[in-house]
């Protein structure tokens, strides 16, 4: 298992427009509260990738502002579609030379901060994780690890090495897609199951169940 903070290991977190973003929320939340759910699930993930570097994966010149304001590092692609840009940005990461300095290098967010090499591994989480605690610890050579959503149909959390020409799957069943494609790779596939990094928002049922949540908890 990597270490923990292995500078190896880079958190990729895709966030679109904050503006646009949990549109099916409409009936429950004008957009100026979606816009804001967003953000604050958004950093709770940043928090959660801890002592790794964290890139927020964006088209957007204001994530990408907010993405510095949380001690993230914006990756700036310009792709559509969740699958095309984290294609891209895996790709992107893939093809760095050791000359190049990663955008983490100098900062003071992680303990990775002064190390200058290219991670070999990502771990892939979504924005809307409002109960995120940790990414760490998923990364493991030659293995894929997913953290399904709590329906076991989505991908919230994915671990795995860069060059191995895996596909991406995101959307319906996109756990199931997942897995076949670890085993299409070749690569050992890991599951997980994390209480605090299955429950996503996406829905208006995910809302009231996560705010209910909240209530009991007062």
């Amino acid at each position: 298992m990597t270490d923990r903070g292995n500078p190896e290991a880079v958190v990729l977190i895709p966030v679109k427009d904050f503006e646009l973003a949990k549109g099916r929320l409409a009936p429950q939340l004008p957009a100026g509260e979606r816009a804001e759910l967003a953000r604050s699930m958004a950093a709770r993930v940043v928090q959660a990738a801890g002592r790794m570097p964290a890139l927020v994966v964006c088209d957007n010149d204001e994530v990408a502002e907010w993405a510095h304001s949380v001690g993230a590092h914006p990756l700036r692609i310009e792709v559509r579609g969740l699958n095309g840009a984290l294609t891209a940005a895996l790709e992107r990461l893939s093809a760095a030379t050791p000359e190049e300095s990663p955008p983490w290098r100098n900062s003071t967010g992680s303990d990775a901060a002064s190390d200058g090499r290219w991670p070999q591994h990502v771990v892939i989480a979504h924005g809307d994780l409002p109960r995120a605690e940790t990414l760490e610890g998923l990364a493991e050579p030659g293995t894929v690890t997913i953290v399904p959503d709590r329906h076991l149909d989505g991908t919230n959390v994915m671990a795995l090495p860069l060059g191995t020409g895996f596909e991406f799957h995101y959307g319906p069943g996109s756990f199931k897609a997942h897995c076949d494609e670890t085993q299409r790779c070749g690569l050992d596939l890991q599951v997980r199951r994390v209480a605090a990094l299955e429950f996503d928002i996406d829905t208006p049922d995910d809302l009231a169940a996560h705010l209910a949540d909240a209530d009991s908890q007062r």
